[in-house]
């Protein structure tokens, strides 16, 4: 069992399936079913990742239809769909019937129960090659905001990867070196996801990862303050965490004030890291509900802020039910059969192509 203390309604709202997706399927398909089992999780919640450049892990449609398969497979899974792009940098006047608000239907009507946003990572961010605030997305967040679907939004990332110690080979390699011009500079993104919210004041969004500002707790409240549908995830960089822990009794009225906006996740994704995602978790849940210290992440001890008791039940699960639903919304089989003919040619990897189509015949009958 991953948590050791009394409160064992948690959900876990930022995980990903890997684009490498098993050979039989199995496991794939039940892959969450004994870390769900192992915490006691209410749920957990798939974020998936459609987009992204040509090679880096599947991220074409075959994200959002296995993440679907999934929650025909288990009725404690959520999941998040995301958009995908015919080209990248993508033309706003060639998405035709690929046009995002066309999108955000075609999610909805399936039954996916918000949306994941990873354009705003700098490295897709150029690769799409339109800002947040364009017209191109002018349509989607309207609609969202209009029937008040929660979106998770990764949106910048630690300031490190703008600096020349991550101008290595290995850095550049994985896509995190921000330092040409060709990639937006941080405050560039900032700007622009306020510049969503003024446009869409009521926009139910989540910013993953803290919004990297655990460093800048008044800004955050700041946009707190102004924007009341606004929150944040505590899913590990382990750098958020090590400058919680710089300012713990600044971060823990932070968590207490604010506790209505912050919700759990642990950004783990099968199959390719299950023991991480027991070990995220434990320490997730052990920084929120316990004054324990312990080994916690960048290989330094951390100690937990041990949150008031209605602070703890928010953050693991009460905000993601009140933002999102009670339970996972049920998947309309007809429209993702409808969903997988339309976008199955846009997806790049044959093995992916052929399990989509192995999974189509046993689960959409």
């Amino acid at each position: 069992m991953i948590f050791n203390g009394e409160i064992k309604e948690v959900i876990d709202g930022h995980l990903h399936i890997d684009g490498c997706y098993e050979d039989d399927g199995a496991d794939f398909l039940n892959g969450f079913d004994e870390y769900i089992e192992k915490g006691p999780f209410r749920a957990v919640c798939i974020a998936a990742l459609p987009s992204g450049k040509k090679g880096a892990a599947n991220r074409d449609p075959s994200n959002n239809i296995m993440a679907a398969f999934c929650k025909i497979a288990n009725p404690k899974v959520y999941a998040f769909g995301g958009l995908t792009y015919r080209n990248y940098p993508q033309d706003p006047d060639a998405l035709g019937d690929m046009a995002l608000d066309v999108q955000y239907k075609e999610l909805m009507d399936i039954g996916f129960d918000g949306i994941k946003m990873l354009e705003g990572k700098p490295n897709l961010y150029r690769y799409v090659g339109n800002r947040l605030d364009s017209d191109m997305f002018d349509g989607f967040f309207a609609e969202a905001e209009k029937n008040g679907t929660h979106i998770l939004m990764h949106a910048c990332d630690p300031i490190e990867f703008w600096t020349e110690e991550y101008a290595t080979p290995e850095y550049i390699a994985k896509g995190w070196s921000y330092v040409s011009d060709e990639y937006p500079k941080k405050e560039e993104i900032y700007a622009q996801v306020e510049n969503i919210l003024k446009k869409h004041p009521r926009l139910s969004l989540t910013l993953a990862h803290f919004y990297f500002m655990a460093d800048d707790l008044c800004r955050l409240g700041a946009l707190f303050d102004k924007y009341e549908n606004l929150g944040v995830d505590i899913t590990p960089g382990g750098e958020m965490y090590v400058s919680f822990e710089k300012n713990r009794d600044k971060t823990r009225d932070f968590f207490n004030k604010y506790s209505d906006r912050i919700m759990l996740g642990t950004d783990g994704s099968f199959p390719k890291c299950m023991r991480a995602m027991e070990w995220l978790a434990d320490r997730t849940y052990r920084y929120i509900t316990t004054n324990d210290t312990f080994m916690g992440f960048e290989d330094k001890y951390q100690t937990g802020l041990l949150l008031e008791r209605d602070a703890q039940e928010k953050i693991l699960s009460k905000n993601f039910i009140r933002r999102v639903s009670d339970s996972p919304k049920p998947i309309n089989k007809a429209a993702l059969k409808k969903y997988i003919e339309k976008y199955k040619h846009l997806i790049r990897d044959e093995k992916a192509l052929a399990l989509v189509e192995k999974y189509s015949e046993q689960l959409l009958k």
